[in-house]
């Protein structure tokens, strides 16, 4: 039985079949995918406060973030397409749910149980977040408006992760409760956008929904054809796609690998190197190369994708031998400079990555292919968090360091060079 007919949609603002009225479009589902980040990196200035109150060593604290980092790839791998089959917004409430119990866990926590089952259910709202309300805001996007809806999608990501921390240095500084109070804001925040994500207009085919009208041996003979499509796709990436998706996740794995680094090796350098124990300054430090990213996330649609990918890369060479020579030189200066330029190199390239991969695949595997994109993103993120952590025992957190950041500039610039050479790897 033929459904509704659909309303006729003011730009940027889909209807709904059956409903009135406008509806919130990309740029609120961008706001949901930014509050929702943000939660995944809230802890990361309060680590320290972490370590005092309960004695752990800085392995401890690698091993905490390795629970995130696990938790949002195993999400991906597992139900990177979930919001393909069931839908973008139940995706999204299901995502800023975890995100609330990850503040709740943070709230009570009394000991290493609860700092680690926060961070898992933190990693399992950013693994959701990231193929859903990437999609969801691409999808949301008017006729015309696709390069903007492409900034706000990749923006809100960066962006959310930026103001993680700035948000909970500056609460731990100087509000009351430190250890608390930032938790207690961003529940805040997500009371705040739980509605508008419930109001977000569905982009999934509603072929499921029609189903229920249709004679039981129909809906059966559907199951069946469905079912064994459902199973392997959680991170699928079809043929067509895989030409622009190698060098397009390859270049987003050398830019979280920046981020990763920056967010493991800067608040124990700041603290332990340089003897800065300010968390809203340890906060603005690590949201200084995510503001980059956003800049230079700003700049890709005027390069165009084939010229951003390769030039992001070689400035995020730039970044990474100017945060190596911090560690080396013991500067702050040349930290914050390392971020800004490496941030900007980072944020251009992914950009480019994630519109290429996005437009390149087709709609009902949308969200599964942007998630297999991001499992190798945030492997790239996991590994210099692990890696350096783990190091820092027999080297010292500054050698860990600066091996990690020569390990990872050989790998951008490879990189930059292979793109370079492969000018088709995307769409202008």
């Amino acid at each position: 039985m033929a459904g509704p007919p659909r309303r006729t949609a003011r730009a940027g603002h889909p209807a709904r079949p059956g409903h009135g009225g406008v509806r919130p479009g990309y740029r609120a589902a961008a706001l949901v995918f930014a509050v929702g980040m943000a939660g995944a990196t809230l802890p990361t200035p309060l680590y320290g406060l972490y370590r005092a109150e309960l004695g752990f060593s800085e392995l401890t604290v690698t091993l905490v973030f390795a629970v995130y980092g696990l938790s949002v790839i195993g999400t991906l791998l597992f139900a990177g397409d979930l919001s393909d089959r069931f839908g973008r917004r139940p995706v999204l409430l299901l995502a800023l749910g975890c995100s609330a119990a990850s503040d709740l866990c943070f709230l009570l926590e009394g000991g290493l149980p609860l700092l680690y089952a926060g961070r898992a259910a933190s990693g399992v709202s950013a693994g959701l977040l990231s193929g859903a309300a990437t999609a969801a805001v691409l999808e949301l996007a008017p006729p015309g408006g696709e390069k903007r809806a492409g900034f706000a999608a990749t923006a809100a990501n960066m962006g959310g992760l930026g103001c993680g921390p700035l948000l909970a240095g500056v609460l731990a500084q100087y509000a009351p409760a430190p250890l608390r109070t930032p938790f207690l804001a961003h529940l805040a925040l997500l009371a705040l956008v739980v509605p508008l994500a419930a109001a977000l207009p569905e982009t999934v085919d509603r072929a499921r929904r029609t189903d229920r009208a249709r004679p039981d041996h129909r809906r059966q003979d559907r199951r069946r054809e469905r079912r064994p499509r459902e199973r392997p796709r959680s991170v699928a990436v079809p043929p067509g796609v895989r030409g622009v998706f190698v060098p397009a996740a390859t270049a987003a794995f050398t830019g979280f690998a920046l981020l990763g680094l920056f967010t493991a090796v800067a608040p124990a350098f700041l603290s332990e190197t340089l003897g800065e124990r300010n968390h809203a300054v340890t906060g603005a430090v690590v949201f200084s190369v995510f503001l980059a990213s956003t800049l230079g996330q700003s700049l890709t649609g005027r390069l165009g994708v084939r010229r951003a990918l390769p030039t992001g890369c070689l400035v995020l060479v730039a970044g990474l031998l100017l945060v190596g020579g911090s560690l080396a030189a013991e500067s702050l200066p040349l930290l914050l400079a390392g971020a800004l330029i490496g941030g900007f190199g980072q944020g251009l390239a992914f950009r480019a990555a994630l519109t290429s991969v996005g437009s390149a695949a087709p709609p009902a595997h949308r969200a599964a292919t942007i998630s297999a994109f991001f499992v190798v993103a945030y492997v790239g993120i996991s590994l210099p968090i692990v890696g350096v952590g783990a190091l820092s025992l027999p080297l010292g957190l500054r050698d860990a360091g600066m091996l990690f950041t020569a390990v990872f500039t050989v790998a951008a610039l490879t990189v930059a060079l292979l793109l370079a050479r492969a000018p088709r790897a995307g769409k202008e």
